[in-house]
């Protein structure tokens, strides 16, 4: 929209009268307060000139010969360039239907003729200043909008590096990680983006949802970083003894990240992350761990985790077992439709199944899985 200067001084008046002694008079008692006036006796040409140059403030007579003063100000109102120009109709006119017909056609005023010339002057200066103050609220309020999306950017930012900070964290922990992080963090979006048209998942997996869910995927192992190295870096398979203990990483992220959502009054943007931390190893007929939910139970977030993370401990490579192939990989994770998993995401996964494979492929750690993921 353009922005004019409203000051009392300098304001830029279009004065449309078909009267010469009217525009006269007019152009008389507003240049001596300091305005500086355009006046025109015809309508067509007073809509060109507005276009050319467009003023402050029209004063707009209603009875011309060419077109009425009615017709002038709906076709103002019409164009986004001059819809904010107040329009004060000046005219003899002086019935209640008149009025309000140019009310109702977006005028700010109405005078009628013959007028009082302190009248004219103060309704003037009344509307410049209104407008004027108008324009200075929207400045204000577009300054205001830059910052709050400049603040909106930098929290995103900030929150998304304080993710990666803490998944890294974990990352330098566990030597199997790898690519680990980057693909499942892409299986939970694929399949969450496959979810959201389902009617059990589409009031939950909206389009902010499913980016935190994104962002929060790396998280889903911090709890690793309180196993002790003995057991985290076994190279062997481990004992029931040091099985129980790795089960506790889901309760020890749950409780790091709870611990550091203390510091935010709203809703914390970890939540997610929580959630997942907490009960991606949870099973859909309630034989998972550490607290045994079961079914609707079990987070949404944490049914998601659950699909993405299994798949990927198949098709990886580790130091106890070489990478399953993609087509094994699907075969058990069909086969744990309705026990490990929730039946309705392992259908969005078998649709996706390809998307899931040419993940693992981008972000392979080893040429091994790469080959494995051709079977």
């Amino acid at each position: 929209m353009d922005k004019h200067h409203t000051s009392t001084s300098q304001a830029n008046i279009v004065i449309v009268d078909d009267m010469p002694d009217n525009l006269r008079l007019l152009m008389g008692i507003l240049t001596e307060r300091g305005y500086r006036i355009r006046p025109v006796s015809k309508a067509l040409r007073a809509l060109a000139m507005i276009q050319s140059e467009l003023p402050d403030l029209i004063l707009l007579d209603i009875k011309m010969p060419d077109m009425s003063g009615y017709e002038v100000c709906k076709q103002l109102k019409a164009d986004e360039r001059t819809r904010d120009i107040p329009v004060i109709f000046l005219s003899a006119l002086n019935e209640v239907f008149d009025k309000v017909k140019a009310f109702s056609l977006g005028g700010v005023d109405y005078v009628t003729k013959p007028f009082v010339v302190e009248e004219v002057l103060a309704r003037v200066q009344t509307h410049l200043t209104l407008k004027r103050a108008k324009e200075a609220l929207e400045n204000q309020n577009a300054l205001l909008e830059a910052k709050v999306r400049e603040r909106t950017q930098e929290l995103a930012l900030t929150q998304e590096a304080t993710i990666q900070a803490l998944a890294s964290l974990a990352e330098t922990r566990d030597n199997e990680t790898g690519g680990h992080i980057r693909r499942t963090q892409n299986y939970v979006k694929v399949l969450a983006q496959q979810l959201k048209s389902h009617k059990k998942f589409r009031d939950f997996l909206d389009k902010r949802t499913i980016e935190l869910l994104y962002k929060s995927a790396p998280l889903h192992d911090i709890g690793k970083v309180g196993i002790p190295d003995r057991i985290l870096l076994k190279p062997g398979k481990l004992t029931d003894e040091e099985f129980e203990e790795m089960k506790k990483h889901t309760h020890y992220g749950r409780d790091a990240i709870l611990k550091a959502e203390e510091n935010f009054q709203s809703t914390s943007f970890l939540y997610f992350a929580r959630e997942i931390a907490s009960t991606h190893h949870e099973k859909w007929d309630g034989c998972g761990y550490l607290q045994g939910l079961k079914g609707q139970e079990i987070p949404i977030s944490g049914r998601i985790m659950a699909l993405a993370d299994v798949y990927d401990a198949l098709i990886s490579k580790r130091v106890y077992k070489p990478p399953l192939p993609h087509t094994k990989a699907v075969a058990i994770i069909t086969e744990g439709k309705g026990t490990h998993f929730d039946p309705d995401i392992v259908d969005a996964f078998l649709e996706l199944k390809q998307d899931f494979r040419r993940i693992a492929l981008i972000y392979a750690d080893h040429e091994e899985e790469r080959k494995a993921l051709g079977k």
